[in-house]
């Protein structure tokens, strides 16, 4: 080739052709018609996936083969990986557009394709299920008052209660994403590709791969009571779909509710468990309303600063200023987890949220009492944002019609 004349290079990580060994079937009946999520880096014939392994770790996992401690070619060894409890498979997983921003075999990766993985396929888990026990001060003060008993199972008399927790990292199906987003799908991968600074080109250069592994944050879900009571609709179930709050949720800032409420969700969930019950509290990682943290922090100044102090009348406003819109959090992916869980009605929804309670039900999950923070549970300096959430109608006494709602969030389910 001449030097003036033109270069084209072709942005692929599948150098010989878009025919694959290992085709994903979306929303398959079994996990082996599914096939196998594989995003290898080092195998990549292999790769059937947008992205790789880990979520956001994986920028992580990259330094550390740069700075020689990690070797590019290094497996995990699943072996007694395997869930503690039994989850699914439930309707749900199979039913088209139900579950588009997770694995719903996820957990089942290495014992479904053991032979795959000893042959040196790349396979791993994108969710992970144990048990545990957490321990916060404020059960313990509930303790004390004689507001909480310990039963020895669920909670123990050392404030300890019993948990199945789960990870789940994120795994986005992209028609169904565009989909529940009610955009075409090719500008949805455009705009991927540009708004990670061209991360990855295989967006708009692969088609056949439909699925995503973006680098963000996960799920964490905390179960209080059986994993399998959460897919029994009798079971009476007490939910608390909480979004990150560090600030709050770690150090105990007292500008918002989010601890308060974490905590309040946490502790009604204990009690459904010990009344025959199940508890659930889904913790996403979308900090500062998925705004990030610096920002929230800039609009914390803003609010602060402004002439007359911080205001309700003023309190999405200054967010919006900041970071050109008030949430980016939005919920129409939230229930997919609740989906995967096998939840089909929610009897107590620990949540003031409009926004969650429409993503819920427009998803077709029952919910009946929703329950607000107790307001001695809310901090003096929070109440300003209370004021300015019921100001915009952020929380509702009279509730939309649940089949309206079915109709007009997103797209159909059956046009998916």
């Amino acid at each position: 080739m001449s030097s003036n004349q033109p270069r084209h290079i072709r942005l692929t990580s599948h150098p010989d052709g878009m025919a694959h060994r290992w085709p994903l079937a979306w929303a398959a009946a079994t996990p082996t018609q599914r096939g196998p999520v594989i995003g290898s880096t080092t195998r990549l014939a292999d790769r059937n996936v947008i992205g790789t392994h880990g979520g956001s770790y994986s920028v992580y996992r990259a330094l550390a083969v740069s700075a020689g401690t990690l070797s590019p070619l290094q497996r995990p060894d699943l072996a007694n990986t395997h869930p503690v409890a039994e989850i699914g498979p439930h309707p749900q997983w199979s039913e088209p557009g139900k579950i588009v921003s997770l694995d719903p075999w996820g957990h089942l990766a290495q014992t479904v394709f053991d032979g795959a993985i000893a042959e040196g396929i790349d396979i791993r888990p994108s969710i992970a299920v144990t048990r545990a026990r957490l321990n916060m001060a404020e059960l313990n003060g509930l303790i004390a008052e004689g507001s909480l008993k310990p039963d020895g199972q669920i909670l123990h008399a050392n404030g300890d209660v019993s948990v199945t927790k789960i990870a789940v990292d994120p795994v986005w199906w992209l028609p169904g994403i565009a989909a529940r987003f009610a955009t075409p799908e090719h500008s949805l991968r455009r705009t991927l590709f540009e708004q990670t600074g061209g991360m990855y080109p295989e967006l708009v250069t692969r088609p056949d791969l439909e699925v995503f592994l973006p680098p963000i944050g996960g799920i964490s879900v905390y179960v209080f009571g059986a994993v399998a009571d959460l897919a029994r609709r009798r079971v009476p179930l007490t939910c608390r779909v909480h979004d990150e709050c560090n600030g709050s949720d770690v150090f105990g800032s007292d500008i918002c509710t989010c601890r308060p409420y974490l905590i309040h969700g946490i502790e009604e969930g204990v009690r459904a468990a010990q009344q025959g019950g199940v508890g659930l509290v889904v913790y996403n990682r979308k900090e500062g309303r998925a705004l990030g943290e610096v920002t929230k922090f800039l609009v914390y100044n803003a609010r602060k600063r402004q002439e007359g102090g911080d205001q309700a009348a003023t309190y999405f406003e200054r967010t919006e200023c900041v970071a050109g819109v008030q949430d980016a959090r939005f919920q129409q992916l939230m229930p997919d987890v609740l989906h995967w869980l096998g939840i089909t009605r929610i009897h107590r929804l620990v949540s003031m949220s409009n926004m969650k309670y429409e993503a819920m039900v427009g998803q077709g999950i029952d919910v009946g009492e929703r329950v607000p923070i107790p307001e001695d549970r809310v901090p003096p300096d929070a109440n300003v944002e209370m004021e300015a959430k019921k100001a915009a109608g952020y929380f509702s006494e009279d509730l939309p019609d649940a089949a309206a709602l079915r109709d007009t969030i997103g797209r159909p389910l059956d046009s998916m």
